[in-house]
């Protein structure tokens, strides 16, 4: 399961952040002030943090500069009500991978959370395509449905890797056609 720190003072917020993204399959630590929030980051690993900026105590930028110079690349994003240009780019340079502003959408919060994950996996963590029990391996170029494996033509594994690659999206025939034959 996906380990997610969001770091976040008020309650109210906190708890909708937290109740949805359990809703979505994250497991969510939360910490209400910036120094919970950094010794959390430090004592253990999480996948990706939400941080707000403006925290009792430490701040969020502060707290992700001592995360960047301890080494730590975990995706860091920034959830703020501090709006300015001059702020995102405050967030960029304190270590930040993105800056969604206050109020927010939570579906574009899931979206930019997913986007920071993908973008943080290993080559071969991203070489593995996965959807219910159907695994296809982009590497190995094998395909596996509930652990047993499944042998495809070459065809027939250039189609499912591109439905695989696009899933929960609309694609057209054509596109199909320009993807997996090569029709122009």
């Amino acid at each position: 399961m996906t380990q997610i720190l969001l770091v976040e003072d008020d309650t109210k917020t906190a708890e909708f952040i937290k109740s949805g993204l359990s809703e979505e399959g994250f497991s969510v630590r939360h910490a209400a002030d910036g120094k919970s929030g950094l010794d959390h980051a430090l004592a253990s690993r999480f996948d990706a943090a939400i941080v707000d900026i403006m925290l009792p105590g430490l701040d969020g930028l502060h707290l992700v500069e001592r995360l960047r110079d301890s080494g730590s690349t975990m995706p860091i994003l920034f959830l703020s009500g501090r709006k300015t240009v001059e702020d995102r780019l405050s967030g960029f340079k304190a270590g930040g991978d993105d800056y969604l502003v206050k109020p927010f959408s939570f579906a574009e919060l899931v979206a930019r959370l997913h986007a920071l994950l993908r973008r943080s996996q290993p080559l071969s963590e991203q070489s593995l395509l996965t959807v219910a029990d159907l695994e296809l391996d982009l590497l190995s170029r094998k395909v596996f449905r509930g652990g047993q494996e499944i042998e495809l033509q070459q065809r027939e594994f250039s189609l499912l890797s591109y439905l695989l690659q696009h899933h929960g999206q609309v694609i057209s025939k054509m596109m199909i056609l320009k993807q997996v034959w090569e029709y122009n």
